[in-house]
């Protein structure tokens, strides 16, 4: 005969803790996990549909999860591993884009909103790193990019690029919190220049799978979507190389500072081959005032690198294509120059007066180019110059907050030249050279050269900051 169980047993029966308090956070964030991982589980097919079986797309996720635990990790090390990595990243991720309706997404727009997002959160951590001063430059230009974005005739589109000018503005904070002494500075510097590791091995890769025909169309771009994107990156890191080898240390070995000359020989190298006549032209800039400023004989460096480059097969052609092409008829053909003349003339005398304050909204050069540009054809162009298109998409309001932007960058990195000249002459060239490239070229959408510039901005600024609080007070000084 079976036996009752035990009473005393029975009463002495504890129900499990997560039965008596449900609510405790490690049980409602276990359960939260049990339902992400559901949810994921239900949406696999449809996912796997959505990127037509594409093992790169399909990484985009993961990717993005990951991404989002180095964050939650530790937040300024994850923004360092983006300054490292993301400038050999344009082609991987392009493999990760995929489309939701007309809506182009991928791992590449993740990792932006990471960034606004990591600039957001060193922000919250501590507000009163940064001053007034370093918002109330962006805030003008951002928010009139905002409006813009609101009255564009091409929402998406506008959209994605005001969210990338916020991205330009989280790299500026992040070098803002990045920066408290001259170490750090130089060490976010170094961060910079080694991010080009990756697409310097990848440049020699692309020449020899071209075989060796560096000449004609060839154009090098690297680990980039365009060449325009690899050279003006490359004036960013190219400038900071500079700086980084013109002020190593004193018990730098010989060793150290020959690779670092031979490596700034083979940047500036590479940015020959890329063909890009502005980006050029902003190096040039760059090593010419500094000649006249600090060092004479790089004049003569400079005349000889020059010499050597004309020798490189399509460099020369690169030069003399701007002597011919020149006039617009019929069936002209012009050079690129030209062309850009003439598609901010249409463009110009497109807008109706209103529109020269107010703008046609973001984007919109884009939008109505088919219709104003008479070589257009089927084909969507972009204004060529970043003036024209602040103009026509956002009016002369545009114009000047851009400008208030740039004034107020060389303003806050005015006194980097009282205690480290060649800093404050460094990051003063590459603001200068964002406004005279910007004349001719479409700035906005080279993410990685962005990205760096205001990186290297935001720490210089930083040292600045840092720099006048650890003075001493004059009366300290006199005593």
């Amino acid at each position: 005969m079976a036996t009752l169980p035990n009473l005393a047993s029975l009463r002495s029966f504890k129900a499990p803790d997560i039965l008596r308090n449900p609510f405790r956070p490690v049980y409602l964030v276990g359960a939260l996990l049990v339902l992400v991982a559901a949810f994921l589980g239900a949406a696999t097919p449809i996912l796997v549909n959505l990127m037509n079986g594409s093992l790169g797309k399909l990484m985009a996720l993961p990717a993005a999860l990951v991404i989002g635990l180095l964050i939650i990790y530790d937040r300024k090390l994850t923004l360092l591993m983006i300054i490292v990595l993301r400038a050999s990243g344009d082609n991987v991720l392009e493999l990760t884009r995929f489309s939701i309706g007309s809506y182009p997404l991928g791992i590449g727009g993740v990792i932006n909103g990471m960034v606004i997002v990591l600039a957001v959160m060193l922000v919250l951590e501590r507000p009163g790193n940064m001053p007034r001063r370093g918002y109330t430059a962006w805030w003008p230009f951002l928010l009139l990019t905002l409006l813009g974005m609101i009255l564009s005739p091409e929402r998406g589109e506008a959209a994605r690029l005001f969210l990338t000018q916020v991205s330009y503005f989280a790299m500026f904070v992040g070098g803002y919190y990045c920066v408290r002494n001259r170490e750090d500075f130089r060490a976010c510097l170094k961060l910079v220049m080694w991010s080009s590791a990756i697409p310097v091995i990848y440049a020699f890769v692309s020449m020899a799978m071209a075989g060796g025909h560096i000449g004609g169309e060839f154009r090098l771009r690297s680990t980039f979507g365009h060449p325009n994107v690899l050279a003006f990156y490359l004036t960013v890191v190219i400038a900071l190389a500079f700086y980084l080898l013109k002020t190593l240390p004193a018990h730098t070995t010989m060793r150290v500072r020959v690779f670092m000359s031979l490596y700034l020989i083979v940047l500036l190298c590479l940015l020959l081959l890329t063909k890009t006549r502005a980006a050029w032209s902003a190096v040039g800039f760059a090593f010419g005032l500094y000649a006249l400023i600090f060092e004479r004989r790089y004049l003569i460096y400079m005349g000889v690198l020059g010499a050597i480059g004309l020798l490189i097969p399509g460099v020369g052609d690169r030069l003399l294509e701007l002597g011919h092409g020149n006039e617009v008829t019929i069936y002209a053909n012009l050079n690129s120059f030209a062309w850009r003349v003439y598609l901010w003339q249409t463009g110009i005398d497109y807008m109706q007066p209103l529109s020269f304050l107010t703008g046609n909204g973001l984007q919109s050069f884009i939008k109505y180019s088919v219709i104003f540009f008479p070589f257009a054809g089927k084909i969507n162009y972009g204004a060529h110059s970043v003036y024209v298109q602040l103009l026509f998409e956002l009016g002369v309001f545009g114009l000047v907050t851009f400008f208030w932007l740039a004034y107020s960058m060389m303003r806050q990195l005015w006194p980097l030249l009282k205690f480290d000249r060649l800093a404050g002459f460094t990051l003063l060239v590459l603001v200068a050279n964002l406004l005279v490239c910007s004349f001719s070229d479409n700035m906005f959408y080279y993410l990685s050269y962005n990205w760096y510039l205001w990186f290297a901005v935001g720490a210089g600024c930083s040292l600045c900051l840092h720099h006048a609080a650890a003075a001493p007070a004059p009366a300290a000084r006199a005593r």
